[in-house]
């Protein structure tokens, strides 16, 4: 049985804007995405698919892929998800799913799900490797989005990405001396990225928001001070909450936090990163938000 792996990620700067070609600044985590394949010559053209999340499992599927059939499911919705998107790798594979060799294909999400470090980002990536396609033209054809995970998965390595005129990335060091001082906080829920990305996408934005958004990335990456680092961070909350007419994070739930509080991806849920201070466990325990990570717990650096 074989077995690939790829990371989740954490989006420091461009939340939003990376849909238009803002230059984004994104970090791989430590947990990811299992993927494990065997291959069966029994004539019977069937998938049988096991997802599991932090090694318990969720979905069973049984799939006929000659005539994309599911025979069996204890997720119905879930299994259609798969079902189009090994579609699609079908279509843009020379040899997976081509014949009537039998897949027995299983992965392991070892993330919370409500975590968004990217559950459908590193299944895109895992199967684009598994089937020698490409991860971007995958991701578009079953999920959409600006691609910037997926450059993270495939690179397992901190990205900076941006996607016009064309997809374009590199990996990158983001090790910034004071890393030891920020926490990364969840907020007990997951963002639906979708919604946010449609409220985004109704509003007007001009090509120097743009530009300002990708400047503030390359400034945020050459950073070497913290307060250096805070003031470019609380500057971005701001550009971002003007534009969308919403109250940054740490006005709505942290107000009399004394560092950044940057949310981290699209507004509402998932991940904020901050900085250490005196009591700070005691500080967002206190609000209940009890998960609370150093940054050698969850960035891969």
């Amino acid at each position: 049985m074989g077995e690939i792996f790829s990371p989740g990620k954490l989006m420091l700067t461009s939340e939003y804007f990376a849909i238009d070609g803002a230059l984004v600044l994104a970090v791989p985590t430590k947990l990811g995405q299992e993927f494990f394949f065997d291959e069966k010559n029994d004539q019977k053209s069937l998938i049988f698919w096991k997802a599991y999340h932090q090694n318990k499992l969720w979905l069973e599927a049984v799939i006929d892929y000659k005539e994309w059939q599911i025979l069996d499911t204890n997720i119905p919705i879930s299994a259609e998800f798969i079902v189009k998107t090994l579609k699609n790798v079908q279509q843009l594979s020379n040899s997976k799913l081509a014949g009537t060799d039998s897949y027995y294909l299983k992965t392991n999400l070892q993330f919370p799900s409500d975590f968004g470090l990217g559950s459908s980002s590193t299944l895109m990536n895992n199967l684009s490797e598994w089937a020698g396609i490409n991860a971007f033209q995958l991701n578009t054809m079953s999920l959409g989005g600006s691609g910037y995970d997926i450059a993270v998965a495939k690179e397992k390595s901190a990205v900076l990405y941006q996607n016009k005129p064309e997809i374009h990335y590199k990996k990158v060091t983001f090790n910034p001396v004071f890393k030891d001082e920020l926490i990364f906080i969840h907020l007990n829920q997951k963002q639906d990225s979708r919604e946010a990305i449609n409220l985004y996408k109704s509003k007007v934005k001009s090509d120097e928001l743009i530009e300002e958004f990708s400047n503030l990335t390359k400034e945020i990456l050459l950073c070497n001070k913290l307060d250096n680092f805070s003031r470019l961070m609380e500057i971005h909350e701001q550009k971002i909450s003007h534009f969308l007419n919403m109250p940054t994070v740490k006005d709505r739930l942290f107000e009399d936090c004394p560092f950044f509080v940057k949310s981290l991806g699209a507004w509402g849920g998932d991940f904020v990163m901050s900085a250490k201070f005196r009591g700070f466990k005691d500080y967002f325990r206190g609000k209940g938000f009890n998960t609370i990570f150093d940054w050698d717990n969850i960035i891969n650096s």
